[in-house]
């Protein structure tokens, strides 16, 4: 199947070839007829499938037709980033056609969005929050809208967004057509489908199941040896970029700093950063200048890099759907890519429901190269000294430390050389700078 089977207007399919795009992927085929047909749809997909053109494609051959500068279309995300990069994506394919979009979210000035919406955007990529801030405003309205496309709306779910939801939909005409796109599906997101969509299309694309192009290894790692572990997999894996997670907005800036100083070229992204900076260290990692980001799951969405040939789970996912929206940042593109999970005792339980999810075990390497100290109650990352053959932990010098001091250590149990595991490019390039 190609993209000429769905007739799109010369002015679009000259785009699609311009950006070299043969095939379309299976989200596309499946999703890409019903809503030329004006359906309503549902559609579940993992991240990297192609679901952006899914919508944005079909959007455009409709606006192609009608009035002009008027907004027709409005598409929300849950994410500044996300909102930056399908407004960037409708540039590229709307380019000959004379369409225009405008991006609006918050951390920026309101004037410039005004003013692009006011000029004659007939498409709207907006984050909630600052669109109703508008919408209250009175400083545009949207009475002309014929399209309303939710993306990502497990992550609005995630960010408490989905009450902003329903106050936007007061401001939008009841007959319209309506797309929801979700990697997952809670039942929050389920029993909201149900009150907007009109009798949809569903469309399921493997949505929990990661990429076949993805090796999977487990690391059997207590809290406290985590660190150390990574530094080690960084000096023997030729990674030419990885995006690790963390669980909190706290332990990302802790652990890029900390890898900073371990001579990594890395930057995070973390709720706390401003726009400006968010944004810098965004395009920092796009552009290769940092190779390695550390981020939160929330930070995290809207992150659209092909290349990632790592992913690296530092703290365990809270659900399976999590670890394969984590996964599927990399492998994509018929690339190949790799993630590391690391697991303590407590983490078994998630890691069973993972396999059962993949269909198999994941690799578990083993070596004696790293020693580190057993789990305890206290799992904040503390510095470690300076790399050598073998990297040691300091002790915690606690009373309770110092009651089972003779237990304190013991070999974490990895007989390995990373360099086996890495598959990605085939590039030589490390993590670290120095060398």
């Amino acid at each position: 199947m190609s993209f000429t089977s769905f007739h799109f207007h010369e002015k679009i399919a000259a785009a699609i070839k311009d950006c070299g795009y043969a095939a379309p992927t299976p989200i596309q085929q499946q999703a890409m007829p019903p809503v030329l047909d004006g359906h309503d749809l549902l559609g579940l997909a993992q991240t990297g499938t192609g679901k952006t053109a899914a919508f944005v494609l079909p959007i455009l051959q409709r606006l192609m037709e009608g009035p002009r500068k008027k907004v027709r279309a409005l598409i929300v995300a849950p994410t500044r980033e996300l909102a930056e990069q399908t407004h960037e994506y409708i540039g590229k394919m709307a380019g000959k056609t004379g369409l225009a979009s405008a991006v609006v979210y918050g951390g920026v000035g309101k004037q410039g969005q005004i003013h692009q919406i006011r000029n004659g955007a007939e498409i709207i990529v907006a984050c909630p929050g600052r669109l109703l801030d508008h919408l209250d405003a009175g400083a545009f309205n949207l009475s002309k809208l014929e399209i309303l496309v939710l993306d990502e709306a497990d992550h609005m779910f995630d960010k408490g967004f989905l009450p902003a939801i329903r106050r936007i939909l007061k401001y939008v005409p009841k007959q319209r057509q309506t797309l929801i796109f979700s990697a997952t599906m809670p039942d929050e997101i389920r029993h909201l489908a149900e009150n907007i969509l009109q009798s949809p299309v569903t469309v399921q694309i493997n949505h929990d199941l990661p990429a076949p192009t993805i090796s999977h290894v487990l690391f059997q790692v207590e809290q406290q040896g985590k660190t150390a572990l990574l530094k080690q997999i960084m000096e023997q894996t030729e990674m030419v970029s990885a995006l690790i997670f963390t669980r909190t907005k706290h332990k990302a800036k802790t652990l890029a700093l900390q890898l900073e100083k371990f001579g990594c070229s890395v930057t995070s992204l973390q709720g706390n950063l401003s726009q400006q900076k968010r944004q810098q260290a965004l395009d920092g990692f796009k552009s290769g200048k940092f190779k390695v980001m550390v981020a939160t799951d929330i930070a995290a969405r809207g992150i659209d890099v092909s290349r990632i040939s790592h992913v690296v789970n530092y703290d365990m996912p809270d659900t399976a759907e999590t670890y394969t929206h984590r996964t599927g940042r990399t492998g994509r593109a018929c690339r190949t890519g790799e993630a590391f999970t690391f697991a303590g005792r407590e983490d078994m339980k998630m890691i069973n429901i993972i396999e059962r999810n993949l269909g198999k075990k994941m690799a578990r390497p083993t070596s004696s190269g790293i020693e580190t100290e057993s789990f305890t109650a206290n799992t904040e990352m503390r510095e470690e000294r300076p790399r050598s053959s073998q990297v040691r932990r300091k002790s915690n010098h606690t009373p309770a430390a110092a009651a089972g001091n003779q237990n304190r250590r013991r070999a974490v149990p990895f007989d390995f050389d990373v360099r086996s595991l890495s598959q990605g490019s085939g590039r030589k390039d490390r993590l670290t700078n120095a060398g």
